[in-house]
């Protein structure tokens, strides 16, 4: 036979659990500020500070691009399988949750792109 808890233990694990999903909730913030300011700083010089306004004609506008397409292509430059020395460069120090993050960061952006019917 199960013994319900007391109200003191569930405030406490509730609390506990509160302070948890908050801790992650602001770890996850720091990340994604993280990202974001490495998409302006590094990702801005070719592809334009808001993904929608490349530098010239053979960049690419990532904002609003499908997640798993930008993941698969930033891990086809780090890989090689996708060839193009700028960008196989630019990922290479990149881990695969910056990776993650920045496919999110961009997939997330208001794109521009229109396509023809």
């Amino acid at each position: 036979m199960r013994r319900a808890m007391s109200r003191p233990a569930l405030v406490a694990v509730a609390s506990a659990i509160h302070v948890l999903l908050l801790a992650a909730g602001v770890a996850h913030a720091a990340d994604d500020a993280a990202i974001a300011k490495k998409a302006k700083e590094v990702c801005a010089a070719c592809h334009g500070p808001d993904g929608n306004t490349p530098s010239g004609p053979d960049f690419p506008k990532l904002a609003g691009q499908h997640y798993d397409y930008l993941l698969h292509s930033l891990k086809g430059y780090k890989s090689g399988a996708r060839k193009n020395p700028i960008m196989a460069s630019m990922v290479q120090p990149l881990t695969e949750q910056e990776m993650e993050g920045l496919a999110e960061y961009y997939a997330h952006q208001q794109g521009t792109l229109v396509t023809k019917k």
